[in-house]
């Protein structure tokens, strides 16, 4: 699964949200290729109104737009698909209320989370946190053996890395595991995400 490397963004609920709506679309104009929008503050008819306006944009630039989540909200706005957690939703009913064709992610964060992942209808899986982040608190960083292992679980749907992720830790290692990398901070909280979204990029399409 490591050819076409993807550069998956998440949005940051800390950014307001015309701000955050602006620097999405430099991203889109530089290349991401999916977009989650993530926001578990808000409440339902601002993450309504909110990612409304996200699925549009990306669907201008033919990008694939998923919610963290929230299933409600996905279905009001026929989003392209949800992302769970471990606590959220259990996936086999995700699965069934989102039907075979939308797309469905889940954190795993050990091999057995990503073998059950699978069993219940994963699309892919986000595997995290592999570096500190400043947008989850108490979170357990996951090693670089765990991801070998978590790969060879998973074969057939893809991995991607997310948690404090820049282009200078997204090494060779990580690379050859990875099918692409999630990435909040590094892109969102810098004076020129398209500069950001240019070096990740650089880094992921390389290895293809």
């Amino acid at each position: 699964m490591n050819s076409n490397k993807q550069l998956y963004l998440v949005t940051d609920h800390r950014i307001p949200f015309d701000l955050l709506e602006k620097k999405v679309k430099l991203c889109l104009e530089a290349g991401i290729d999916v977009l989650q929008y993530r926001n578990k503050y808000a409440d339902t008819r601002v993450q309504y109104e909110e990612s409304s306006r996200l699925k549009k944009l990306c669907h201008e630039f033919g990008v694939p737009f998923i919610i963290n989540d929230r299933i409600d909200v996905a279905l009001s706005i026929d989003a392209d698909g949800i992302h769970l957690g471990q606590s959220d939703m259990p996936l086999d009913i995700a699965r069934q209320l989102l039907g075979p064709d939308k797309l469905l992610g889940a954190s795993v964060h050990n091999s057995q989370e990503a073998y059950d992942a699978i069993k219940a209808g994963a699309d892919h899986v986000g595997v995290g946190a592999l570096f500190h982040t400043s947008t989850k608190v108490n979170t357990k960083l996951i090693s670089l053996i765990v991801l070998e292992e978590i790969r060879a679980t998973i074969k057939d749907i893809p991995i991607y890395g997310i948690g404090g992720i820049t282009p200078n830790n997204l090494t060779s290692e990580y690379l050859k595991i990875l099918d692409g990398a999630a990435i909040i901070s590094a892109i969102l909280n810098c004076s020129n995400p398209t500069t950001e979204v240019k070096k990740f990029n650089a880094l992921l399409k390389k290895q293809n």
